[in-house]
């Protein structure tokens, strides 16, 4: 019996990447070593404070994503890399980032604990600017992350030592959802999800140069916004082109139908030169783009994944703002 690959399957029929990026308030990234177990946190290197808080957080549904991370030196670095991205309010561009260098992986739960509370940990945080990406890695997870993503980190760290880009760190992740787009990634501090990744559409991303285009292949959607309204923020990309990268933005639902088949979405952006607009725009269930697939290679069974398009895009009002200099 041949294996199945859920990646191979969903590029096989076509689905469409979009509206797949989930939406969380805070990423807690944890760098371990792997081998990483089927779930991350079980894994022989995670202490067991760690494991019940991680336990703790996701029995009580809030909206926190833990995560394993790792680089190619992470089995022999003196320390332990704590990241917290947490979400902005308001017009933004993603989140903002928290990073502790602790002594090692045991002190990773006070520092948290402390975190969530809003009390100062007892270490230094470091805030400057650097570019997250991670790469999900987690074979043991699903087959496809192995298969596909563990080839493509290896040739992204040559793409981006290549480009010289000083505040790119790469990383090996575990789980982040939708592996049937193997390889995928999430670029922090934006949290911006992506798949069905290659060197030139990383090249792409990284740079913010090249066929805007070239998104529809790979863009899964911004984790700040609903996964109906991702589509629409799809639209305005290919509307600005990459300069879309240097708004800010909010977003949210202003009202859905019963039969959640038709949202009304709205997006509120800030241009750099503080020009403000609000889009409104009708979303549609697109029963062509819906799919009925493994969303996993151990799936026991078919999903069915919804997917939106707008209906109808309407610049709702603009306004003019003098930044003062």
């Amino acid at each position: 019996m041949s294996t199945f690959f859920c990646s191979d399957y969903a590029r096989q029929v076509g689905e469409d990447l979009i509206g797949s990026a989930t939406n969380y308030e805070t990423y807690i990234l944890v760098e371990c070593p792997p081998p990483w177990t089927t779930e991350a946190f079980n894994s022989r290197w995670v202490p067991k404070n760690l494991q019940l808080l991680e336990a703790e957080i996701t029995r009580a549904k809030l909206p926190i994503r833990f995560l394993l991370i790792a680089n190619d030196v992470s089995h022999k670095a003196d320390q332990t890399t704590l990241l917290i991205y947490h979400k902005k309010q308001g017009l933004s561009q993603g989140y903002s980032k928290y990073e502790f260098h602790l002594p090692n992986i045991e002190q990773v739960a006070g520092v948290v604990k402390k975190w969530l509370a809003n009390k100062t940990a007892d270490y230094p945080v470091y805030t400057d600017a650097t570019r997250d990406i991670l790469v999900c890695t987690h074979g043991s997870h699903d087959q496809c992350c192995a298969k596909y993503g563990n080839p493509f980190y290896f040739y992204a760290a040559n793409t981006i030592a290549d480009l010289n880009l000083d505040n790119v760190r790469l990383w090996k992740s575990s789980h982040f959802g939708g592996h049937r787009f193997a390889p995928t990634a999430i670029d922090l501090p934006e949290g911006r999800y992506y798949g069905v990744l290659d060197q030139e559409a990383l090249k792409a991303i990284l740079t913010r140069t090249g066929d805007i285009q070239y998104l529809e292949k790979v863009y899964r959607g911004w984790g700040i916004l609903p996964s109906q309204l991702q589509v629409l923020e799809r639209e305005l990309i290919f509307h600005y082109g990459w300069d879309w990268f240097n708004y800010k933005i909010v977003g949210k639902i202003v009202e859905q139908s019963l039969d959640n088949q038709t949202f009304l979405g709205e997006i509120s952006c800030e241009s750099p030169d503080g020009s403000l607009y609000t889009y409104q725009a009708r979303l549609i269930k697109d029963n062509t783009k819906s799919v009925k697939l493994k969303s996993a290679c151990n799936a026991h069974q078919e999903s069915v994944l919804v997917k939106y398009t707008v209906a109808n895009v309407c610049l709702t009002s603009t306004k003019m703002v003098t930044l003062s200099k």
